[in-house]
């Protein structure tokens, strides 16, 4: 369970799962906002006050904020799912 103000895993996990190439301009820019929105929740919340879920959401999911590619996006680039 992702902490609060943060955005699910499971809206994570879908949004991922679905190519760049088949959403539409609409979902890519929703999926951007988002993702931003959750990096920057993830820069200000100390990692002393994050959830052991939380904290493992933010490493699977590259929001360590340290320019390193995600987890996710190595699958995706790995099964070509990228644009």
């Amino acid at each position: 369970m992702a902490d609060a103000g943060r955005q699910s895993f499971t809206d994570k996990a879908s949004s991922a799962m679905k190519p760049d190439s088949q959403k539409s301009m609409t979902e890519q820019m929703g999926d951007s906002m988002k993702g931003t929105a959750d990096s920057l929740a993830s820069t200000v919340q100390p990692q002393s006050e994050k959830s052991t879920t939380q904290q493992m959401g933010d490493s699977l999911s590259g929001n360590s904020n340290e320019n390193q590619e995600s987890l996710m996006d190595k699958a995706k680039n790995a099964l070509g799912m990228q644009k």
